[in-house]
């Protein structure tokens, strides 16, 4: 019989983008640093990261702040659209408008979406082999943050719409053997001052 032990997800959207998406704010390297600070007590074995530049630059600016934890670049890690319900699986007062949203992307690209999505569950959850617990700290987007958020309570694949992630706010899900997954922490933005909460929400959702 495998043994397993209980793995640790660390969970952060990346820091605060420029307009254009291709660098961090100053803002969002401040969150990332400070975030990477509070994780210093975490005994992380691994960081993970999507390959656009946000996420990596977060990333980096987070490892910088440890001690020799190494960083992976993951395509599963990546922005795309998890899954793509039909109109029927959405409520009715939403369904126009969320339609819209998807069509703007190609059948093929949110075909690979649903593909990466469940690798992304296949890598990132559930218990590990072996007699040891695992840490490890996934830099995403706001769509998969919420993919796996959803997958740990089991609600519908469609129910990632909607759960929003502020920009290095943290979530912990642990997933022990024998157990439901478990959120520890959701959003979570003690690491941060005021000032830089709530980014990635519209700006009257900064409280």
């Amino acid at each position: 019989m495998t043994r397993t032990a209980a793995r640790y997800l660390y969970l952060t959207r990346h820091a605060e983008a420029s307009p254009d998406e291709s660098d961090l704010t100053d803002a969002g390297r401040r969150q990332a640093v400070l975030l990477g600070q509070r994780l210093r007590a975490a005994p992380l074995a691994a960081i993970h990261h999507g390959p656009l530049a946000r996420a990596e630059q977060t990333a980096r600016l987070i490892g910088d702040q440890l001690d020799g934890v190494p960083l992976h670049r993951s395509e599963e890690a990546g922005d795309y659209i998890p899954y793509a319900p039909a109109r029927d699986e959405l409520p009715e007062e939403m369904a126009d408008a969320f339609t819209k949203f998807l069509d703007q992307f190609p059948q093929e690209e949110r075909e690979q979406g649903a593909r990466l999505a469940a690798t992304a569950l296949a890598e990132f959850t559930g218990p590990v082999a072996g007699d040891e617990p695992r840490h490890d700290l996934l830099v995403t987007h706001n769509f998969l943050a919420g993919w796996l958020i959803r997958a740990a309570f089991d609600a519908p694949s469609r129910r990632w719409i909607g759960i929003n992630h502020a920009n290095a706010a943290l979530t912990v899900i642990r997933y022990a053997p024998g157990r439901p997954p478990a959120v520890l922490l959701f959003n979570d933005m003690a690491h941060l001052p005021t000032e830089l909460r709530w980014t990635g929400f519209p700006q009257e959702l900064h409280i």
